[in-house]
């Protein structure tokens, strides 16, 4: 997500956390120090791995997280909630096939191999306090180069 965050949805790098490229210190033709992208897990982000992660990067409880995957977005939403003071959980709803993606199976969206926002998920943001956000019709720009 950092590399292109920024140019794609206009956030810097500097405010995600997640999944984290693995990168091996080496040096490059002329010698100079430089990080090199690894082919290979860093950080495993899946069920409460994302929890973990965020812990391991900054020593505590997040205030707000966004998912879009019932894979493993859950936990880390529920993680937000349950901490004390303003709190935000948001699931994103890929529901917008015209301007990027819909996938569901959640209401009623097509179960495809891309995502899965399943029906549980939507169910327990609610329960839970959650934001639903639906691309088609909470967003008027889903790209930074939109305009």
């Amino acid at each position: 997500m950092r590399e292109y965050s920024n140019k794609v949805y206009g956030v810097p790098p500097e405010r995600i956390s997640g999944f984290a490229q693995p990168d091996k210190y080496g040096h490059d033709k002329d010698g100079k120090p430089v990080l090199n992208y690894e082919p290979r897990v860093a950080m495993n982000n899946l069920d409460a791995g994302k929890i973990e992660n965020f812990w391991l990067q900054f020593g505590r409880r997040p205030n707000t997280a966004w998912g879009n995957s019932s894979c493993d977005d859950p936990q880390i939403l529920e993680y937000v909630k349950a901490g004390s003071g303003a709190r935000l959980a948001a699931a994103v709803l890929h529901d917008d096939a015209e301007r990027e993606y819909a996938y569901g199976p959640a209401q009623g969206l097509p179960d495809t191999p891309v995502g899965t926002f399943n029906q549980a998920m939507y169910d327990l943001g609610l329960e839970q306090g959650w934001i639903i956000v639906s691309m088609k019709n909470d967003w008027k720009r889903i790209f930074a180069f939109e305009g």
